[in-house]
């Protein structure tokens, strides 16, 4: 049973992670494909809600699974902190960036946010959720190399 619960834990990370590389990339290329880059944010935006509700039970199971199977020595592990890091990102960005975006484009409409008032405090926390993800990324690689 043990053996299964860490080959289950190096899938679910190596999914959650290889899927937040996959959708940054996507998320880049949606605003050249698509002509309307109001429409782009929107599907780009969906994608990453997507990816932080991944994000959110991969990384409970993951420190869930670790401290099941090492006990208090699970905190002592930099796969288990890291793990941690990369869920207080994504509980930064889901529950407090994200529904300030929102409320930003709320505002302004009936215009794209990007033609309002809104525009420069808009670019500047959308700027701040890039760099958080941005960060998480990275943050996934090092955590599949210290899963074992």
């Amino acid at each position: 049973m043990k053996q299964w619960l860490e080959n289950f834990a190096v899938i679910i990370a190596t999914f959650w992670i290889g899927g937040l590389w996959v959708i940054g990339i996507v998320a880049y290329e949606l605003f050249k494909i698509i002509p309307d880059a109001q429409l782009a944010g929107n599907v780009a935006g969906l994608l990453f809600k997507m990816m932080s509700y991944v994000g959110m039970a991969s990384s409970i199971y993951l420190l869930v699974q670790r401290v099941y199977q090492n006990g208090t020595n699970a905190l002592k592990q930099g796969f288990f902190w890291l793990v941690v890091l990369m869920l207080i990102l994504i509980l930064i960005g889901h529950l407090g960036i994200d529904p300030l975006l929102e409320r930003f484009k709320l505002e302004a409409l009936p215009k794209d946010v990007m033609e309002s008032v809104f525009a420069d405090r808009f670019s500047t926390w959308h700027g701040i959720a890039s760099i958080a993800y941005l960060l998480e990324c990275f943050l996934g690689v090092f955590a599949i190399l210290k899963i074992r």
